[in-house]
């Protein structure tokens, strides 16, 4: 049974024509607008027509978002003032901005401190999540520490324990590559960030959405944990990744490995879920479902 769909379409102009669509969980992780080469997409917009269409999107996912569901957000950390208007203008109750510290060293600059993090806005559809999974890590032990923690230690909203695909010199097998060994998409977030966000605010069966699919990360995150998902991708070769990634999950892309970092998990099993490495997989998969005019 095939628990995910790709669609090749405009995220925006899909939203507008699925008003009965329903997710619990949207990862929002769009173009920075940094003026990059898209295929499909121009990256170098206004930034008023750039956050107009932001909003125009928080307030689509607002509407279809079961009540206590969530949304992720992610930006670059000098734009957090735009993205907590765009949640609280299109409806969406704050809860915790969390600072993703990257593992590589900070990009310098000559006026200011060099940066060293990205943000997630963390948002849900009323003022109490409908589910909140307090998950419990095992980070390496800190420098000034003498003892190892018995059971762990509960996220907070510094996350410095997963390494980014984006920046640095090297990014890993899980970085999807193309034949002369450059990375297929510049811009592909870790598994293990969707692993805990999906882990943190779905449970089993869920529905997880996420606009701008990129290279699949959500879905075969999602997948692997048995939550359902949605994923709509502009370019027609981000799809045909998607599609490829999914029909055959790659040892890079496997999760178990992670399952012991939340080893102190209360009910970590339950939470879990999803099938294992050894499990057969019979899965077929859904063609794009809608296209948008243009691409007719």
């Amino acid at each position: 049974m095939t628990d995910y769909k790709i669609i090749q379409a405009n995220c925006t102009e899909y939203l507008a024509a699925q008003p009965d669509l329903k997710a619990d969980l949207t990862f929002l992780d769009p173009p920075f607008n940094q003026g990059k080469d898209y295929a499909l997409h121009n990256d170098a917009l206004e930034d008023s027509a750039y956050w107009e269409w932001m909003e125009t999107a928080c307030k689509q996912l607002f509407h279809i978002t079961n009540p206590g569901g969530a949304i992720y957000f992610m930006q670059r950390e000098k734009n957090t003032e735009f993205v907590l208007r765009c949640l609280r203008e299109s409806g969406w109750t704050f809860q915790n901005l969390i600072i993703w510290k990257k593992l590589t060293s900070a990009v310098p600059s000559p006026r200011k401190y060099g940066k060293h993090y990205q943000i997630i806005a963390f948002a849900t559809k009323g003022g109490k999540p409908r589910l909140f999974h307090k998950l419990r890590i095992t980070p390496p032990l800190p420098a000034n520490y003498k003892y190892e923690r018995e059971n762990g230690m509960f996220v907070t909203d510094v996350w410095d324990d997963i390494r980014e695909l984006t920046s640095g010199y090297f990014a890993g097998d899980e970085a999807i590559r193309r034949p002369d060994g450059e990375r297929f998409h510049k811009q592909q977030a870790p598994l293990a960030l969707l692993l805990r966000i999906i882990l943190t605010s779905t449970q089993i069966g869920d529905t997880v959405l996420d606009p701008f699919a990129g290279t699949g990360t959500t879905l075969v995150a999602a997948h692997q944990l048995g939550r359902s998902s949605v994923g709509i991708e502009l370019d027609p070769s981000n799809v045909e990744c998607i599609t490829n990634r999914l029909m055959t999950i790659r040892d890079a892309d496997r999760i178990e490995g992670f399952k012991k970092d939340y080893r102190h998990t209360k009910d970590l099993d339950m939470i879990w879920g999803g099938f294992t490495a050894q499990q057969k997989e019979d899965d077929v998969l859904n063609l794009p479902l809608f296209r948008t005019p243009s691409e007719k």
